[in-house]
């Protein structure tokens, strides 16, 4: 079984994230159960923070053995934790099949347009045995990641205009203006049916707040 993951929240709120990402892992951990363990997971765009602090390790500890993949090199302290660098839309040095499970949380909307998203899951696709795929819904009200109301839907000049005058999510105010056109052009959010296009023989969850 393949699984894929849509969610409707602001991660900014912390009441909100913290019973979220309960929910979000209690799901992973659904999907991963049966698999003979040590599970080799891929992270894509993933930090050994994410799964230190969400409790996952409290049980599962030795049953994993995670990869994690970014555009630099992150830190990692764990033995079963291995840090590479890779590109999301060409994973040239993987295997198909290589992995158990691949796990990408809010990483798709930001590696381009839709056609570089379709790269993306195409190389998930055939990388993973299994995959786990979460990503913001374009059509939440708060914008996830400037945590401001409709920011997606406004023009761009507009929002350049709130990124190069206040700090916005977890952006800090940008002075310069190309720095400020590039954050502001640099996340594609998906709909739903977007989302189900890029994965369509997947089963889809959606998290809803309200």
């Amino acid at each position: 079984m393949k699984i894929l993951k849509l969610v409707y929240d602001n991660e900014q709120s912390n009441s909100w994230a913290t019973n979220i990402r309960k929910k979000r892992l209690a799901l992973f951990n659904s999907l991963i159960e049966s698999i003979p363990s040590p599970v080799n997971i891929l992270d894509v765009g993933g930090t050994q923070t994410f799964w230190d602090t969400s409790g996952f390790f409290d049980e599962n500890m030795d049953l994993l053995k995670i990869t994690l993949m970014n555009v630099r090199k992150v830190p990692v302290s764990r033995p079963n934790f291995n840090s590479i660098v890779g590109d999301a839309r060409n994973m040239k040095n993987f295997k198909d099949n290589q992995f158990d499970v691949i796990f990408s949380n809010s990483v798709i909307e930001h590696v381009g347009d839709y056609n570089a998203q379709l790269q993306m899951a195409n190389e998930i696709k055939r990388v993973g045995k299994r995959y786990f795929v979460q990503t913001p819904n374009l059509y939440f009200p708060i914008e996830p990641h400037f945590v401001f109301p409709f920011f997606q839907f406004l023009p761009v000049e507009v929002r350049v205009w709130l990124i190069s005058h206040f700090d916005l999510g977890f952006y800090e105010k940008i002075t310069d203006q190309k720095t400020a056109i590039e954050a502001v052009t640099s996340i594609t959010l998906l709909n739903k049916k977007k989302f189900i296009s890029l994965f369509p023989e997947a089963n889809l969850f959606e998290e809803k707040i309200f």
